[in-house]
């Protein structure tokens, strides 16, 4: 017997029809990669998006046709959100990090039939268009006046495309299974490989990220999007943010610290979210100017992600901030919710020292997640926080192959996805990474994590950035080199780093040795990209050998 409810398809478009509707003049502002600032409203989003829709008919594009995007975070963009997955065809978020060979791979790969760019990327839309197969159109977003002066064929200006098309459109309506968006890993080892969002997926993960035990955004939030458009849909938030008509400052190119800083304090800014390498970026800025001030600010939240977050960064926003910093784990895969930090009723009244482990674990699961850690031979492991084994994950918004099927079946044989993640999982169910299974540590039959031992090295108050490699040694099989960025200024010494290791890790998994560089690699989404520190240390001589 079938309940006697209302089938209504689950599509993106009733977000932003949504938003126009009941938040109309909420704002959207944007940096523009031109320096400007925009403003506009989530109806002016939506009039933007149905033109968008329009456009592409016009163009000859039709449901599920992928249309590329090489572009920031702005209101041109987020309407291509809207517009192009309204319509039915398939959003595909370019990350312009990517190297070109890269780049040439994903947009033939995905067969885009039209690109939209912003205007930064002119030069790299120039050097790559010869290569790329499918290509009908490129359209630069932005007006007449700022049109790049580039080499490309079918050069189209979104000002001037959109328009000629009406605001008036009525959104079609299609199977909620239907893909909406693709979103390509950074491809690290191997070829970037396609992650195929479909609206069903994209608008139950959009109800799980507005709950209060995720990032609990609702209309009277001011929400600064930092973490990239390209970065797995923007953790989601474009979405969340329709949902409840919240106010979205988007900053374009423009990351650097005193940009951010200015954004938070111009536009009254409550909740941000981004990597933790825009975070440092930040907080240099704020060194580099200790007159400003920040708790004023507002802000009350800040969701990080991307990489674990160190204890000096969560201290440094809740005591300079007073904000609340809310972690959490995913993957382009996991759309990207996988778990979020949050405390439970249990831990009011704990202290401070009580309380850091469980704030700087990734997160406990949310509805929608099911979680388990196996062993090499694919034995679950139990909850106990001490067990650490492959993570494996399944759910609604978790990805069950990747787009053209690259990589073959990638389920478990209980339709689970293996992340690639080494974690525990405690009895309260909060899991702590500890390491990419690519990047841990086996030393004399253990394994030593990577990301507890660049943690603590962080937390040092002279240390920028580090990260841990394993290097191959004839006794232990690998033992850890420790690789270290000093903060500006710093004269921080080998010595002092081991002693401040020392007084708070395992004695064994004290680095062999410590090198200190200006800067390390990153990956395209802002990773330590340690393919490239293993391949440039590989015959480092650890001086205990």
């Amino acid at each position: 017997m079938h309940g006697l409810m209302q089938d209504r398809p689950l599509l993106i478009s009733s977000l932003i029809e949504h938003a126009a509707t009941f938040h109309p003049d909420t704002e959207i502002v944007s940096r523009l990669p031109e320096g400007t600032v925009h403003r506009t409203h989530w109806r002016g989003v939506r009039d933007l998006s149905r033109q968008i829709a329009q456009a592409l008919q016009a163009l000859g594009i039709r449901q599920g046709d992928r249309v590329g995007t090489l572009a920031w975070n702005s209101y041109r963009h987020l309407a291509l959100y809207y517009g192009v997955s309204g319509s039915g065809a398939v959003l595909h978020t370019v990350n312009p990090r990517l190297f070109p060979e890269q780049i040439d791979y994903i947009v033939n790969h995905a067969e885009d039939q039209v690109l939209f760019f912003d205007t930064t990327f002119a030069p790299l839309v120039q050097q790559i268009a010869p290569r790329l197969k499918t290509v009908k159109a490129f359209i630069a977003m932005t007006d007449r006046a700022h049109m790049p002066d580039i080499d490309v064929p079918n050069l189209l200006c979104f000002e001037e495309l959109v328009a000629a098309q009406s605001t008036e459109y009525t959104w079609p309506e299609f199977d909620e299974k239907n893909a909406s968006s693709l979103c390509y890993t950074s491809g690290t080892t191997g070829n970037p490989k396609g992650v195929l969002y479909s609206h069903r997926s994209t608008l139950l993960h959009t109800l799980m990220e507005l709950a209060p035990d995720t990032f609990g955004i609702s209309s009277a939030e001011t929400l600064l999007l930092i973490v990239p458009m390209f970065h797995a849909n923007a953790w989601g938030a474009p979405y969340a943010a329709a949902m409840v008509g919240a106010k979205l400052v988007l900053p374009g190119p423009h990351l650097d610290g005193e940009s951010v800083y200015n954004l938070m304090r111009d536009e009254k800014v409550t909740f941000s979210q981004g990597v933790p390498t825009v975070w440092m970026m930040l907080f240099q800025y704020l060194d580099a100017h200790p007159e400003l001030p920040t708790r004023s600010l507002g802000v009350k939240r800040v969701g990080i992600g991307g990489a674990a977050v160190a204890r000096g960064m969560l201290e440094r926003f809740e005591n300079d901030f007073g904000a609340e910093v809310v972690q959490g784990w995913g993957m382009t895969e996991t759309s990207p919710i996988g778990v979020i930090s949050k405390l439970l009723p249990k831990h009011q009244g704990l202290d401070k020292e009580a309380l850091m482990p469980v704030k700087l674990k990734q997160g406990r699961g949310v509805w929608g997640v099911d979680l388990k850690i196996v062993d090499a031979d694919g034995k679950t492991l139990p909850w106990d926080g001490v067990a650490f084994g492959h993570l494996h994950v399944r759910g609604p918004w978790i990805a069950s192959g990747y787009f053209r099927s690259e990589g073959g079946a990638v389920l478990d044989e209980e339709g689970y996805f293996p992340t690639g993640d080494v974690a525990t999982i405690d009895p309260d169910g909060y899991l702590q990474l500890v390491d990419r299974a690519k990047d841990v540590i086996k030393s004399g039959g253990e394994w030593i994590s990577s990301i507890d031992l660049e943690n603590t090295t962080n937390s040092h108050p002279e240390v920028a950035e580090s990260a841990v490699i394993g290097v191959a040694h004839p006794k232990w099989q690998e033992r850890p080199l420790l690789i270290v960025v000093r903060r500006s200024g710093s004269t921080v010494d080998r010595d002092a780093i081991m002693k401040h290791l020392e007084a708070r890790i395992a004695k064994w998994w004290l680095p062999d040795d410590v090198v200190f560089v200006d800067s390390l690699p990153h990956t395209a989404t802002g990773k330590l990209l340690k393919t490239k520190l293993r391949e440039q240390y590989r015959g480092h001589a650890l001086p205990t050998i």
